[in-house]
C-alpha cells in the first residue's frame, strides 16, 4: 500500500471555522449523482437585493454562445456609471457541473464600486450534459460580444480583464489562450483566483488533498464530468486544461492566488512559473493553512490578507 503525502496543516483559525461549522460546510466527496443539489442556490449567489445594496444594477440579456445556442450573460455596473470605463468578463466557479453567473460575484462588486468597472458574467453550459468544448467557447462567445459592444457597454475595450474562481479560473485561463490563439480579442488581465487548470491528476497537491472542501475525488468527478474517456489522455485541449500548455507568451499580466492546503496548489504554481518562463508578468500568492474556498470565511485574518492582496493587483491594473 502506497502512504500518500501528508498535507500541510489548516490556517489555526481556519481549522477552527470548519470544525465550528460542522455539517453547514459540506466537505464530502462529490459525485455526478450529487450535481443536482450542487446546483441550487448557495450562499456565494450574489442577488438582487445584494447588488442595490452596493449601488449597482443589473441587466440580463441572451447572446449567441457555441454553435449559435443562446446562453445568458448579466451586466453589472455602478448604478451612476455613465463614462467609459474597465471591463471585467466574470466566469464562475463550481467544478465545471454546477454553479450560475451570479455564484461567486461577491468578489467582483467592490472592484465594481471602487474602480466603476462594468462586469458581464457568463452562464455557460454545464458538463456533463454539455462537456468539453461547450463551456470555454461559451466563455470566449461572451468575450467576444463584450469586446464588440464594449461602447454601449461603457467599457474601454483596452482595459478588458478576465476573472473566475476555481472551474472559473480554468475557464478564465482558457479563454484567454483561445483569445490569444484566435487574433482576439485582447485582454489587459487575468485574474485567476485558486483555478482548476489541470486534468491530469499527478502533481503532490492533488495525492495530500485525498480529504476536505474540494478534494482529488471531487476534482476527478469535475474532470470527468467535463471530458470523460478524454480525462488524462493525450486528447485535451490547453484550451480546456491550461496546464497542458507549452507556449504561455503573448498573454496577459495575470494574479494567481491558491492555499497551501488545496488540490489546485501546484498546478497554480506550475502555471504562475510558465508564464513568468514565457516573458509573462504574474503576481502569485500561496496562502499557508488556506483550503479550497478558504477567503468565503471573510472575517479569518488569512482571509483579509488574501482578499486584501487581489483587491490591491485590481487597483493597479483597473485604476480608478
Amino acid at each position: 500500500m502506497s502512504i500518500l503525502p501528508p498535507r500541510p496543516p489548516y490556517d489555526p483559525e481556519l481549522a477552527a471555522i470548519l470544525a465550528a461549522a460542522g455539517d453547514r460546510i459540506p466537505t464530502a466527496t462529490m459525485t455526478l449523482d450529487m450535481v443536482p443539489m450542487m446546483r441550487q442556490t448557495t450562499p456565494i449567489d450574489v442577488d438582487n437585493a445584494m447588488l442595490a445594496a452596493a449601488g449597482l444594477s443589473r441587466r440580463d440579456l441572451a447572446i449567441e454562445g457555441h454553435e449559435g445556442a443562446e446562453i445568458g450573460v448579466s451586466v453589472i455596473a455602478r448604478a451612476d456609471h455613465s463614462d467609459i470605463g474597465p471591463g471585467i468578463l466574470h466566469t464562475h466557479g463550481g467544478g465545471m457541473v454546477a454553479g450560475n453567473r451570479m455564484t461567486g460575484m461577491h468578489i467582483l462588486l467592490p472592484w465594481i464600486v471602487a474602480h466603476d468597472a462594468v462586469v458581464v458574467t457568463v452562464d455557460y453550459r454545464l458538463a456533463p450534459e454539455f462537456p468539453d468544448p461547450y463551456p470555454i467557447e461559451d466563455c470566449h462567445a461572451a468575450l467576444v460580444w463584450t469586446a464588440e459592444h464594449a461602447a454601449e457597454l461603457g467599457i474601454d475595450p483596452d482595459r478588458l480583464t478576465i476573472a473566475g474562481v476555481s472551474a472559473g479560473g480554468g475557464l478564465a485561463a482558457g479563454t484567454a489562450l483561445l483569445a490569444r490563439d484566435r487574433g482576439g480579442p485582447r485582454l489587459a488581465g487575468q485574474i485567476l483566483l485558486c483555478p482548476m487548470l489541470d486534468d491530469r491528476d499527478r502533481t503532490v497537491s492533488t495525492l495530500q488533498c485525498e480529504t476536505g472542501l474540494w478534494n482529488r475525488a471531487s476534482n476527478r468527478m469535475g474532470w470527468t464530468a467535463l471530458l470523460g474517456d478524454r480525462c488524462g489522455t493525450d486528447d485535451v485541449s490547453i484550451y480546456a486544461a491550461p496546464a497542458r500548455a507549452t507556449d504561455l507568451s503573448g498573454l496577459p499580466p495575470a494574479f494567481i492566488d491558491c492555499g497551501s492546503a488545496e488540490v489546485f496548489r501546484d498546478e497554480d504554481v506550475a502555471y504562475a512559473s510558465a508564464l513568468w518562463a514565457a516573458g509573462v508578468q504574474a503576481e502569485l500568492h500561496v496562502w499557508p493553512g488556506g483550503f479550497h474556498g478558504f477567503d468565503m470565511f471573510a472575517d479569518a485574518a488569512l482571509s483579509k490578507a488574501a482578499i486584501a492582496a487581489r483587491n490591491a493587483w485590481v487597483a493597479r491594473h483597473l485604476g480608478s
